[in-house]
């Protein structure tokens, strides 16, 4: 597991990660989103090992990431949100290149470097020359280079940056798939779309405090305080809004493009005793539906704008 502790980092009075504590287990996909200058990158960097905490601490597998930082690398994968690629060598050579770095015997590599291929899609192009491919596929690259030692922990920072939609879902499906592998993913990004939809876990930073985090599903239940009910009815909309607006249960009624977005305060029997109400009195419902929050509704609720 990754067990972060008080995490800080200070840049003079610069406060850039203020004593941030989170767990993570095999097989979680945690999403860390914050505005450009939050102290994702920050934070991410000290986990790598590559900036030294002001205070605190991280634990991989029990290993002290500040105490022990040669003993953690090999149990990590970085993908910093920019890297160089070296121009003149193959797909191939570029990935045997890191594998004798991370002293991978060279019996074992052909076979090894074959399996990264293979996963992130890049078989085809192991013998293309690494400055010819595209964006989306050089950081597939990069992924691959990160997967070479078989890492229990892949820090991936803004890996969808700059990239073309097809390349984004090429990407998101590829960070779901090694979290079914049973990694801890570690993903960034200020663009909260491409995190919705394989993260099981988030972390939502802001001015360098950890404002919220855990599971997806339970953050978002904290953050309804009301349930939103997406009416759509048949006929004219404005006898129905004025029968909601006298409903008990109902705090307001908004108009929408097509339907009415009520703002609820009772549970599921109280829901369903409202539409059995509205089917006896003569209004003809197309569709009644909850609508939950998603991760856009929840930053925006828990954060205030601010950056370092």
């Amino acid at each position: 597991m990754l067990d972060v502790q008080q995490l800080r980092k200070e840049y003079g009075t610069l406060v850039a990660v203020n004593d941030i504590s989170f767990q993570l287990y095999p097989g979680d996909v945690f999403g860390f989103i914050g505005p450009n200058g939050a102290g994702k990158t920050t934070t991410i960097k000290m986990l790598a090992t590559l900036l030294e905490p002001t205070r605190g601490t991280a634990l991989l597998n029990g290993i002290d990431i500040v105490k022990y930082p040669e003993e953690v690398r090999p149990l990590l994968g970085y993908m910093p949100d920019f890297f160089g690629l070296y121009e003149g060598i193959t797909v191939r050579e570029y990935l045997e290149f890191f594998a004798a770095a991370y002293r991978i015997p060279k019996n074992q590599r052909a076979a090894i470097i074959d399996n990264v291929l293979e996963l992130t899609d890049l078989t085809v192009k192991r013998d293309a020359y690494v400055e010819t491919l595209s964006r989306g596929m050089q950081q597939r690259l990069c992924l691959a280079k990160s997967l070479v030692h078989d890492p229990l922990l892949l820090l991936l920072d803004e890996p969808a940056s700059g990239l073309d939609p097809r390349a984004r879902v090429e990407i998101k499906e590829l960070i779901r798939e090694l979290g079914a592998m049973g990694k801890i993913v570690l993903v960034s990004s200020h663009i909260l779309p491409e995190l919705a939809d394989f993260c099981n876990k988030i972390g939502i930073i802001e001015k360098g405090e950890l404002l919220v985090w855990g599971a997806v599903d339970e953050i978002v239940k904290q953050m309804q305080v009301t349930r939103h009910i997406a009416i759509h009815p048949l006929g004219e909309m404005e006898p129905l809004l004025k029968r909601l607006e006298h409903c008990p249960h109902v705090q307001s009624v908004e108009p929408r493009n097509g339907y009415l977005l009520a703002h609820f305060i009772g549970g599921l029997e109280e829901q369903a005793e409202l539409l059995t109400q509205l089917v006896q009195e003569g209004f003809r419902i197309a569709s009644f539906h909850e609508e939950s929050l998603d991760l856009e509704d929840v930053f925006m609720q828990v954060t205030r704008g601010e950056v370092s």
